[in-house]
């Protein structure tokens, strides 16, 4: 496992950009997850995250995957958890301290980071490990979250338009009509009056 995921590392940047693929697939399949229901799908994602996971990176499912922040390189490698840098022990060479074989995790970050096109996002501080999370599929939640946003972005843009153009509903062109006002919607052109 450990020479599989140096192999992750070095080649962090092809990594990043399979990632960046997978996820653009997860929120495409957003509406298909809605009809199925999330927490029906959770068990098989998180199964088959896991596998893809566990063999190219030794993913250990904290939930919450910073691969992507951390030059693909998972902090949960760390005998000490540490998800924002390395501990004071780092030998000569990057060598774990409680591991004295293996690189440090951080070490390891650095480098794979220094091949990606995000590689900056690595300066950023992560949030503690929140526990609850560990062993669910943190692809499903992250393209979640990414869909949610789309989808008020979306409402928010359309919301725009009707504030910025109050009465295209009396001047609708006839030849394309706007779909009659809901019972009970607020008529601006009354309340002007």
């Amino acid at each position: 496992m450990y020479r599989v995921r140096l192999f992750a590392i070095r080649h962090a940047r092809a990594f990043e950009w399979i990632y960046q693929r997978v996820e653009q697939v997860m929120v495409a399949l957003d509406p298909v997850f809605m009809k199925i229901g999330y927490n029906r799908v959770e068990r098989p994602v998180a199964i088959l995250e896991q596998g893809v996971k566990t063999v190219l990176f030794d993913c250990k499912m904290c939930g919450q995957c910073v691969l992507s922040s951390t030059g693909m390189s998972c902090p949960m490698n760390c005998p000490k958890e540490l998800r924002n840098g390395p501990c004071g022990g780092v030998r000569p060479g990057g060598y774990c301290e409680v591991k004295p074989a293996m690189k440090c995790v951080w070490s390891l970050a650095w480098d794979g980071a220094s091949r990606m096109k995000g590689g900056d996002k690595i300066r950023e501080v992560l949030p503690p490990v929140d526990r609850s999370l560990k062993g669910s599929s943190s692809w499903l939640r992250v393209s979640r979250e990414k869909a949610a946003k789309l989808r008020e972005a979306r409402e928010a843009s359309r919301t725009a338009v009707a504030e910025a153009f109050p009465e295209a509903r009396a001047i609708e062109p006839s030849s394309a009509p706007l779909a009659e006002e809901p019972a009970g919607a607020v008529n601006r052109e009354a309340l002007k009056r």
